[in-house]
């Protein structure tokens, strides 16, 4: 396939999930999986990295109005992140061995499909007077911070968990609302998801001593013009699936998100089986 038009299918594949909980990076891999492409290539390693941080730069766009009010969430937000990246970073080693693993993504797709049903439905639909502790993001409690950090540890050990669901899940639980849970989800994933990155390229520019580069950065024009393409689309793209998500949610629950995740989880562990 034209190196252009596939950077076109990627952009659009990561910025149409990496904010739904469907899991942006088993749905990447698993894209460039079924196009053949090779995922120890730096560059492509490379361009995973540069097009998520297109997506997640369509967050400070679209909240603009409101970042007071995240400044106003911004500790339960460090405390959540922090919660989080100390575990995460101590098993480096686990999670780049589960990167690439289709079965992981396959098993971490169904069984946070499942989690997700229950947890909406248990927990979505305002069924009892006082049910939803939490309407609003800026009302995000300390020990609900900690609590949605610790739980967002599971997607960066296991890829196809979702940062998204296990955030939203998480959230739910501690009392919030589907639509705090949500924007909480996304502002903590502001300052995750752009250390997590800033982090990967650092290992990329410098790796340390004795170990390989992450990726590689473009070496010709050529692929930087590829790479252009999948930042740009991504965050179109990605900036769209935020303001429909957003609306959706308010009207609607998680379910169909849970189906869907079930269904490719399983689809995934046949193909992998089979293969």
């Amino acid at each position: 396939m034209n190196h252009y038009l596939l950077s076109i299918l990627l952009g659009i594949v990561e910025g149409l999930t990496e904010f739904l909980p469907v899991s942006s990076t088993a749905h990447l891999r698993l894209t460039e999986s079924l196009l053949g492409i090779d995922l120890s290539n730096g560059f492509w390693k490379m361009y995973s990295i540069v097009i998520q941080l297109g997506a997640i730069l369509c967050l400070p766009i679209y909240f603009r109005a409101r970042i007071g009010k995240f400044v106003a969430t911004l500790p339960q937000v460090l405390i959540a992140c922090a919660c989080t990246a100390g575990p995460a970073f101590l098993l480096t080693k686990v999670i780049g061995k589960h990167l690439e693993s289709l079965v992981i993504m396959g098993w971490s797709l169904l069984i946070g499909g499942i989690v997700m049903w229950i947890v909406d439905a248990l927990f979505g639909a305002p069924r009892a007077v006082g049910r939803h502790q939490i309407e609003r993001v800026e009302e995000t409690s300390l020990p609900q911070a900690i609590w949605i950090g610790i739980c967002q540890i599971a997607s960066a050990v296991f890829p196809g968990t979702s940062r998204s669901m296990s955030t939203i899940a998480a959230g739910q639980v501690a009392g919030m609302s589907r639509t705090a849970a949500l924007e909480f989800s996304f502002f903590l994933s502001m300052p995750t998801m752009i250390a997590a990155t800033g982090y990967d390229l650092l290992r990329t520019f410098h790796p340390k001593h004795g170990a390989e580069a992450l990726g590689r950065m473009p070496i010709d024009g050529h692929e930087w013009t590829v790479l252009l393409i999948g930042f740009v689309i991504s965050f179109i793209v990605a900036l769209g699936v935020v303001a429909w998500f957003m609306n959706w949610v308010r009207q609607r629950g998680f379910a169909p998100f849970a189906i869907y995740r079930i269904i490719v989880g399983i689809a995934v562990l046949v193909w992998v089986m089979k293969g």
